[in-house]
């Protein structure tokens, strides 16, 4: 009997080091529970980290833990759990995908999968994360391509004047998710790039998430350069030269490293067009075996299908001649084609030869299909591109959509996933394809007007707590910190927030352009309402900085102090915070600037709703009685006239719809026609815009 509870230990203990290293206990409570138990301390400072928590831990200590057999019993639950997911042949991919045998490789600059892994910096690559985890979920074979960022993207920290500065820390690989890839002798897999007249070495490390895995290219090796070493420092950093040396790491480098490891896949995904130069590897692949030219491109396009996530032009990487003379040269041969010839490739105007080449003219030409992420991204990107295919008229030029998503366990307050399970049972995260199931899941039957409103209530505590202590510790810094817990925020206000890149179309801003109006909204005792807001500003953002600096001046206003904070270091636990407790999630981008949106598909589980302008997603969400819109589905051309209105749409809304619904309660305090709008807004939004969905139309419109 004893040697066999060892042997049972001992499995135990294997079995949580094995987990620790799939991603998959990031989106399951119990198993974050229990790596949270091991030590909370640690899990707080190192922004809830498993694998560092386990590093931590000796396996005498572990040992001596799971003699708590309620404890060790947990952990047996979870790890049946854990090996039953892994195992599990009868997805939604085996019977509705049946002839995707092949995994799906998906090339993105960033994946934004947990808080504790830093190789993301925002929308693009929390997007990548929930697609790669609902693929895992639904069963679909997947293997993501990115860059090892050992300096990941910056700490952001607010000065005393309100300026943004960035801080940059290193990755310990020993308490990484991530392990090296090795071949069948235990070596690394190396393989070789050449930027301009030198090779680089690089290898890489492999994420597990769920079934799906990630790739991730590192070039910090001591054979080469220093400079090339920093190509994969940090995310989106450098100049031109840097930049479009990870661009060819990622996509020259991204299928080499596939060959290696002897994967073939189905279709190569390239979202956003940072990984675009795979295109011409696959070329060169392609005339390496002497094809025809001609023949050639073709079928490296039936291969291909590329997803733009911009309307904004800055937002497409463009590199001049000279640089792509330097970086290709006489290796252009390689491709079967002159450097003037591959130019055309990627010149918005081919016979322009003073134009740059772009990543997206390369990728269009280069795909068998592109699309947008939303119904009027799509249309905007066939305005945008048309000059591309003259002969086409701009609904015929080929660039569809899929809409973006997000996978909802992933942003889900533990509060919430309880609540949910108690009035659903566990499984209902299985239903997210199924809208009819989310209809019934909030009828009145099923969960009542006092449910949902303590469940808004809990939330609203949680983010209000939480931000106190982050606000402490900001203030803290500056020596007045000490009082600050107990005079920001209220637990009974409405409370707006405000989260996201701090890029100027977005303009953070735009609520106190008529600052005196809405100061009276703010002062109004008997119907409190607050805000908090959370963003990063690109490093080379100066713009986007003096949004930043102008809200930090707004929260300093001594009839604002306490009712608008800055939240720093906006990140995705932070990001759960936020979206988990916001009575109203604010979104005002500058129309059609953004592409989609996923931050406000977020809030919908957790009981919250959207105020957004008729852009992205949301102009496909919105149906008049799920949330709110800032204007209309028009919008005048001229930038500032549209700001000076879309700010007065903002105030009418909030003072004439939303403050008077929150506040209007019956006589046991219960809003009751917010609380139906609230019901709407999970049986509309949670099924629809699930990465779940949006996977599954992925496979059927363009990866079958």
């Amino acid at each position: 009997m004893a040697k066999q509870n060892i042997s049972s230990t001992q499995s135990l203990v294997e079995g949580l080091h094995s987990l620790s290293k799939n991603l998959w206990w990031t989106w399951n409570t119990d198993a974050l529970y229990i790596f949270r138990e091991l030590s909370p301390r640690l899990w707080e400072r190192t922004n809830h980290n498993a694998p560092w928590v386990m590093a931590d831990i000796s396996e005498q200590e572990l040992r001596a833990r799971l003699g708590d057999k309620p404890f060790a019993k947990r952990v047996d639950a979870v790890l049946t759990r854990f090996k039953a997911y892994m195992s599990d042949k009868n997805t939604w991919a085996s019977s509705k995908a049946k002839s995707l045998k092949n995994p799906v490789a998906y090339f993105s600059a960033e994946f934004g999968l947990h808080e504790s892994v830093r190789i993301y910096s925002g929308g693009l690559g929390i997007l990548a994360g929930d697609h790669t985890k609902s693929a895992s979920d639904l069963g679909v074979p997947f293997v993501g391509i990115s860059l090892f960022y050992r300096q990941g993207y910056f700490e952001q920290k607010i000065s005393a004047d309100g300026w943004q500065q960035e801080q940059y820390i290193n990755v310990d690989l020993h308490r990484h998710a991530s392990e090296l890839i090795v071949d069948k002798n235990g070596d690394a897999v190396v393989c070789e790039i050449q930027i301009g007249f030198s090779t680089i070495k690089y290898i890489a490390r492999r994420l597990r998430v769920g079934r799906s895995i990630i790739i991730l290219l590192d070039t910090n090796l001591p054979e080469n350069e220093e400079r090339f070493r920093d190509i994969t420092a940090h995310v989106y950093g450098g100049d031109s030269t840097t930049r479009i040396s990870q661009e060819i790491l990622l996509g020259i480098g991204g299928i080499r490293m596939l060959r290696a490891m002897g994967i073939t896949p189905s279709v190569y995904h390239m979202n956003e067009g940072h990984s675009a130069f795979l295109t011409l590897e696959l070329l060169r692949e392609e005339i390496a075996k002497g094809v025809p030219k001609v023949k050639a491109i073709q079928n490296v396009a039936k291969e291909c299908m590329f997803t733009t996530h911009t309307p904004v032009p800055a937002g497409h990487d463009r590199f001049n001649q000279d640089l792509m003379t330097y970086i290709f040269g006489e290796k252009a041969k390689n491709f079967g084609m002159t450097m003037d010839e591959l130019m055309t490739f990627g010149r918005e105007h081919p016979e322009d030869s003073n134009s740059q080449f772009c990543m997206t003219v390369l990728a269009l030409k280069m795909s068998r299909t592109a699309n947008g992420v939303s119904e009027l991204h799509g249309h905007v990107s066939r305005e945008m591109w048309n000059f591309m295919y003259p002969e086409k008229k701009v609904d015929s030029v080929p660039i569809g959509y899929v809409t973006n998503g997000i996978h909802v366990n992933s942003w889900l307050h533990e509060k919430t996933q309880s609540f949910w399970n108690e009035k659903l049972g566990t499984d209902w995260p299985e239903h997210f394809l199924e809208p009819a199931y989310w209809k019934k899941a909030v009828d009145p039957l099923s969960v009542s007007d006092e449910e949902l409103w303590a469940l808004r209530y809990t939330l609203r505590r949680k983010l209000v707590e939480f931000s106190r202590l982050r606000l402490q510790e900001q203030y803290s810094r500056y020596g007045n910190g000490a009082d600050i817990y107990n005079t920001v925020l209220n637990p009974d206000a409405l409370t707006i927030c405000f989260a996201r890149r701090f890029a100027t179309y977005k303009r953070a801003p735009l609520l106190f352009t008529h600052f005196e109006k809405i100061l009276s909204l703010f002062n109004d005792t008997k119907r409190p309402f607050q805000i908090v807001f959370a963003g990063k500003a690109h490093p080379r953002d100066d713009e986007g900085k003096k949004f930043i600096q102008k809200i930090i001046e707004i929260t300093k206003h001594p009839n604002l102090f306490g009712k608008v904070v800055f939240i720093e270091n906006y990140d995705m636990n932070v990001a759960r915070y936020l979206t988990s407790g916001a009575d109203v999630w604010l979104n005002n981008p500058r129309r059609p600037l953004e592409a989609s949106g996923t931050s406000g598909m977020k809030i919908s589980i957790n009981g919250g709703m959207n105020c957004s302008i008729m852009d992205g997603w949301w102009r496909e969400g919105y149906d008049g009685h799920n949330g709110w819109t800032i204007g209309g589905d028009e919008q005048p051309a001229d930038a500032h006239v549209q700001d000076t209105q879309d700010s007065q749409f903002l105030f009418e809304v909030l003072s004439e719809q939303i403050i008077p619904e929150f506040y209007n309660r019956d006589a046991n305090g219960i809003p009751k026609k917010w609380i139906k709008r609230m019901r709407h807004a999970i049986a509309t939004l949670v099924p629809q815009y699930s990465t779940h969905r949006m996977v599954a139309e992925y496979v059927k419109k363009y990866y079958l």
